[in-house]
C-alpha cells in the first residue's frame, strides 16, 4: 500500500508520497512514487502514484513518448493546461488498461491504479487532480484544497480539521507532514523515506525538492511534536463527572 497526499493552496501546491512498496510481509521495497515535469518559467507539475507498482509505472512510461488525446499525440511538456494534463494521464491509463487489463483479469488480479497531478502552467492558476483507474478524475477546490489516494483515512482528520485555502504554503508542508506521520503510525504498509515536493504560485518551478529520511531533523520533531501535543490535548481534556453521573439526563 501507499500514502500520497497533495495541497492546491493559495501561495502553491504541495506533494508528498512515500516509498514502501510491499509484496507481502517478507517483501518490502522502497520505490519512488513521484515523477516530474518542469520547464523553468513555464510549467512545473508532479505525479504521484499509488496501486499496483508495475501498472503506474507503466502509465508513466506510456507518457514519455505522448499519448493520444483528441487526435493528436500529446506529452505533458506541451499539454495546454493542467486540466488537458489530467485528461492525458487518464488516457494513458485506460490505454495501459487496454493492454494488461486483461491478462490481469485471468490471474485474477484487478486493475489498481490511482494519480495524483499537481502543477502550474504560465499565466494560468496552480491546479491539482486525482485520476482514477477509469482514467476519469476530479480536481481540488477551494472548499476542498487536498486530495489523496492510497491508504488515506489516518491521515485525513487533520486536514480535516485545520487545512484551508489560505493556510500557508509552509505550514501545508507541516499539515502534510502529520498527515503522513498519522498514516505510517498506524499502518505498516506506509513507512519512510519520504518525497516531498513544493510549487510555489507563479514560481513556474520546483522550488523544493527533497527525500526525507527517518533521521531528518524536522520529520522527528513533527512526530514527537504531534504526538506530545496530542498526549497534552488529551490529559487536558475535563474528567467526564457530568457525564458519568447517575442522575445526568440524555
Amino acid at each position: 500500500m501507499t500514502y500520497c497526499v497533495g495541497l492546491c493552496l493559495a501561495q502553491g501546491v504541495v506533494m508528498l508520497s512515500d516509498t514502501r512498496t510491499n509484496a507481502g510481509l517478507d517483501n518490502i521495497s522502497t520505490f519512488s512514487k513521484m515523477q516530474t515535469v518542469e520547464n523553468p518559467g513555464e510549467r512545473a507539475m508532479v505525479l504521484l502514484s499509488a496501486g499496483n507498482l508495475a501498472i503506474t509505472q507503466a502509465v508513466w512510461n506510456l507518457l514519455q513518448p505522448g499519448v493520444w488525446l483528441n487526435g493528436t499525440q500529446q506529452r505533458l511538456t506541451d499539454v495546454p493546461d493542467m486540466f488537458a494534463g489530467a485528461q492525458l494521464v487518464g488516457a494513458a491509463v485506460r490505454a495501459v488498461q487496454a493492454m494488461d487489463g486483461p491478462s490481469l483479469m485471468a490471474q485474477g488480479i484487478g486493475f489498481d491504479c490511482s494519480l495524483l497531478l499537481g502543477g502550474q502552467i504560465a499565466g494560468q492558476p496552480p491546479r491539482l487532480f486525482l485520476i482514477y483507474n477509469a482514467g476519469n478524475f476530479i480536481e481540488a477546490t477551494r472548499d476542498t484544497p487536498y486530495l489523496q489516494i492510497g491508504e488515506h483515512k489516518y491521515g485525513k482528520p487533520i486536514l480535516d480539521r485545520v487545512l484551508t485555502f489560505d493556510t500557508p504554503l509552509k505550514r501545508g508542508v507541516a499539515l502534510c507532514m502529520i498527515s503522513m506521520d498519522s498514516t505510517i503510525r498506524s499502518n505498516l504498509s506506509v513507512g519512510p523515506p519520504l518525497d516531498l515536493a513544493v510549487i510555489p504560485t507563479d514560481g513556474l518551478g520546483i522550488a523544493f525538492r527533497r527525500r526525507i529520511t527517518e533521521d531528518n531533523a524536522y520529520y522527528r520533531i513533527v512526530k514527537e511534536g504531534w504526538s506530545n501535543a496530542l498526549r497534552d490535548a488529551y490529559l487536558n481534556l475535563p474528567e467526564p463527572d457530568l457525564l458519568l453521573r447517575s442522575d445526568a439526563g440524555g
